[in-house]
């Protein structure tokens, strides 16, 4: 939930994605600072959505970590796993084969859907993100702050 009296509307409900670290270029936006160019953020502007200048989140996916390992990822009201992880606390284990939520449907994540023809477009944005990551490798869990990528 967003409270801003005058700025955002009160009562407005939406489904669209937005993410926790997209808090960082938004408010770098709308406090009129510039986000780092030195290096991949992923962080994208939600200021128009936020602010109710587009109805539409500028993200559509993103990946779900658990410390080093994409555990799954949500694209639109879907979500494939390629790991089971019952709780927290729980270590992950790889999936044979990934399983799909519909959000919508099954909020709880309860019940694997059969909507298999989510994998394509799914997969497409894994291998985008994996193939980012030639060129700005993850920064290591643990790396001291501040970081300094490599030149």
């Amino acid at each position: 939930m967003i409270r801003w009296p005058g700025k955002v509307r009160a009562g407005r409900v939406s489904n669209e994605n937005v993410h926790g670290v997209d808090m960082f270029a938004t408010l770098a936006k709308i406090t009129g600072t510039k986000v780092p160019d030195d290096r991949p953020i992923d962080s994208i502007d939600q200021s128009d959505f936020i602010l109710g200048k587009s109805e539409a989140s500028a993200r559509v996916a993103f990946p779900i970590w658990g410390a080093n390992t994409m555990l799954a990822v949500k694209w639109r009201n879907l979500k494939l796993h390629f790991f089971r992880q019952d709780t927290m606390y729980d270590p992950p284990v790889k999936l044979g084969i990934p399983f799909i939520i519909n959000l919508y449907t099954d909020p709880r994540e309860e019940k694997p859907t059969a909507d298999s023809w989510v994998v394509t477009p799914i997969l497409k944005i894994v291998n985008q993100f994996q193939e980012s990551t030639k060129n700005s490798p993850l920064i290591p869990m643990g790396t001291p702050d501040p970081y300094t990528p490599p030149k």
